[in-house]
């Protein structure tokens, strides 16, 4: 039955494909060459601005896409030989703009700024992204997948390229300068895909060079303008960058008498193979001043996935880890460095001794990617040495999709080793189908696992197809793990079920009032166990609205039926657990409104409740921030959730509460001060992080963490310096 439904899809997908290879209406610029120096201060006084070409005409894609923004932008384009020149000129009704801070890598919601968006393969699949707000303050991100989904941003990735801004009278100016060696191109070439989109916070405008569809993400890359070359692009040279650290720090654990004095130092280094290949490499690398996890509370049965933030994954991050989908993914980077202690149970860190990776574009519709890393055992804690090797090879086909096969394996060193289980492999191949105009997308894939011994079913396998109307989006998805699969370097916090999983939502849209857009939706998720029946289903109804002034509020019922093999605890806390070997049906009610984010304060409030198991869940989930603009911003985001249950099952309130301060108190100096409080893990975290960036992606880091019972009885403290420096050669 299984195998049926794969193929059928897969056939309905090669002969659909076809039908949505039409070609897009796109706008055009002629990029000219100067031989002016050129100097980046936002005023525009070069004369070679006035013989650049202008792109304007930018179209509304918020609040509605019918039309041409109010208060326009022009968009300016030379080169040197070295460099890329943009400047933007961004017309608005004042100069009340909103600027939260001054810290590089600021999302776009919420405030003033404008964003470049760079397809330099023509691919239409993986893009990079420069930003700047009326202050100067830069961000860059890249762009995976088309930019189907918010997933597909990642803003982790850094690199070296100038940006400053002036505000004048009734608009403000951004120029950029982006050395070509920080991109990746192929040599020669008269054309890259180009978009460009722009916030304004007090028009309340949303804007795009080439237009898209309010139905698509505002970085959808598949509908971009083109910039012409006036003359072919140069050979980049030499391109290499080194990024040496050195680190020091004391630290005290309470288990143990006096305190601890270490140093480390390192190196990562950044080496252009080719115009689109990149060598990554790293040697005993420190991940010190990479922010602490932002805590969340878990009343689930399984594992939660947080996000990467270590900038050695980041670049081309989607090659490895984008394989399967969210609950059956063969290549979690986050698996590496980390390891379960086999005394406590509990997750510690080990040293990662080198890395290397080898990642991009062969050819135009060839990536490839090659990594391997050592970690180091740690004795104590029964942990092997262990080496990660993952390679990965994708094919574009169509317009926009491609085909891709992912090997993946895992083997044990050293006296620690577990000779009976010391590797783990998993080998995958997939078809990610986008379409010309990114109306459809999905995927199929097939992952089998092999471990030492016999497995009866180590196969993994799912589906997606997904339509996106404007008035309708629908989805269609799939999966099956088998009972023996596992991928040991990925993210599978379940086994031996066979999901599905439609749903379905449509969208009005009123010509005048506050709703900009509304509609109901459905969400239905079914799990079997092969050989046992269904085993969990939940159904979401709900309505959404989407306001004219930003806010957002959806209203529903979830309706939940669980069967728990097993005993079970809610709480996570050692509670007296709920029984397994039974059912359990129950629908609680919720809500989530986000207000608007151009207001000083900001809040998002989730609250549920209803009957849960067999007892009842009253829960509020808040997020808020007040801004002092542009220079420090008080965010305080906390859960509560309280559980009643019957005798002899514990009743009790999970709670969760966490406090951060940001301050900018420049474009180069920062500190960051949070506090978080978890009663479920019995933890308070406090950290503390000064940063000064005294050099373009050159950084002095000083951290200090401090861990306590919730009781306030002290566990470990730490303070760490690190200094990195990046060097062009």
């Amino acid at each position: 039955m299984k195998t049926q439904l794969s193929r059928l899809f897969g056939l309905m997908m090669y002969l659909v494909v076809p039908m949505f290879l039409s070609g897009q209406e796109t706008n055009s610029i002629l990029v000219r060459t100067t031989q002016e120096t050129m100097t980046i201060d936002g005023r525009m006084d070069e004369a070679a601005w006035q013989k650049a070409d202008k792109l304007t005409d930018f179209w509304l894609w918020f609040p509605d896409d019918t039309s041409h923004a109010h208060y326009q932008t022009e968009i300016y384009m030379i080169r040197d030989a070295k460099k890329l020149y943009v400047a933007a000129r961004c017309f608005s009704s004042g100069d009340q703009y909103i600027i939260p801070g001054l810290r590089r890598d600021f999302r776009a919601g919420g405030n003033d700024n404008i964003s470049l968006i760079f397809d330099t393969f023509n691919d239409e699949t993986n893009a990079f992204l420069f930003g700047l707000n009326p202050l100067g303050v830069q961000r860059e991100a890249l762009i995976s997948a088309g930019g189907q989904e918010l997933e597909n941003f990642a803003t982790a990735w850094d690199n070296v390229w100038e940006g400053e801004a002036q505000i004048y009278d009734g608009y403000y100016v951004c120029e950029f300068a982006i050395p070509f060696r920080t991109l990746r191109y192929n040599e020669g070439v008269n054309e890259w895909n180009f978009n460009s989109y722009r916030f304004d916070s007090q028009s309340n405008e949303q804007s795009t060079w080439n237009r898209i569809p309010r139905n698509q993400w505002i970085f959808s890359l598949a509908h971009m303008g083109k910039i012409i070359w006036e003359d072919p692009l140069p050979k980049t040279g030499a391109n290499i960058s080194l990024i040496p650290y050195l680190r020091g720090g004391v630290s005290q654990d309470q288990t143990k008498e006096g305190l601890d004095l270490e140093g480390n130092l390192g190196i990562d280094a950044k080496v252009a193979v080719t115009p689109g290949m990149n060598l990554d490499l790293t040697v005993n690398p420190d991940f010190s001043q990479v922010e602490v996890d932002q805590q969340l509370t878990n009343l689930t049965r399984f594992e939660l996935s947080l996000p990467e933030q270590r900038q050695f994954f980041t670049e081309n991050s989607d090659l490895f880890g984008s394989f399967g989908n969210a609950r059956i993914n063969p290549f979690f980077s986050r698996r590496i460095g980390v390891a379960i202690d086999t005394s406590t149970g509990f997750p510690v860190q080990n040293p990662i001794w080198y890395g290397a990776r080898l990642s991009g574009k062969i050819s135009n519709p060839l990536r490839v990617g090659l990594l391997n890393l050592q970690t180091a055992a740690v004795g104590a804690s029964g942990i092997p040495s262990s080496n990660y090797t993952t390679a990965v090879v994708q094919h574009k086909v169509f317009s926009r999709s491609n085909v891709g096969v992912i090997f993946v394996n895992k083997q044990d060193f050293g006296k620690d080793r577990n000779s009976e289980d010391d590797f783990n492999r998993v080998i995958g191949a997939e078809y990610n189908l986008a379409s010309a105009n990114n109306e459809w997308n999905g995927k199929v894939f097939l992952q089998r696992s092999m471990v030492p011994g016999t497995q009866i079913q180590p196969y993994a396998h799912g589906t997606r197809m997904n339509y996106i109307g404007r008035h309708l989006n629908a989805t269609w998805e799939h999966e099956w793990v088998g009972s023996d699969y596992t991928a040991r370097v990925g993210f599978v916090p379940r086994h031996d079920y066979w999901r599905v999983s439609p749903k379905v939502q449509t969208f009005f849209y009123p010509e005048q009032g506050i709703i900009n857009n509304h509609g109901p939706g459905i969400e239905w998720s079914t799990y079997w166990k092969p050989g046992f029946g269904r085993s969990d289903q939940e159904i979401m109804y709900y309505w959404e609205m989407d306001f004219r002034g930003t806010q957002t509020l959806r209203v529903g019922a979830i309706q939940s039926f669980i069967h728990l093999f097993e005993a079970f605890d809610p709480s996570r806390t050692n509670a007296t657990p709920l029984p397994g070997d039974r059912d359990y049906r129950f629908t609680y009610f919720g809500a989530v409104y986000k207000s608007d984010q151009r207001k000083a304060a900001y809040f998002q409030l989730t609250p549920l409740f209803g009957p849960f198991y067999n007892g009842k869940l009253l829960s509020l989930d808040m997020q808020t921030s007040f801004r002092f603009q542009p220079y420090a911003t008080l965010a305080v985001n906390g859960s509560f959730n309280r559980l009643r249950f019957p005798e002899p099952y514990a009743s009790r309130n999970v709670v969760l509460f966490g406090p951060r301060l940001d301050l900018t108190f420049n474009k180069k100096l920062f500190l960051t001060a949070f506090f978080q409080y978890n009663d479920q893990v019995e933890n308070i975290n406090i950290n503390t992080r000064l940063q000064w960036r005294f050099k373009p992606v050159s950084d002095f880091y000083l951290v200090y963490t401090d861990n306590y019972y919730t009781d306030f009885a002290a566990k470990n403290r730490a303070v760490v310096a690190k200094l990195t420096y990046w060097l062009n050669i």
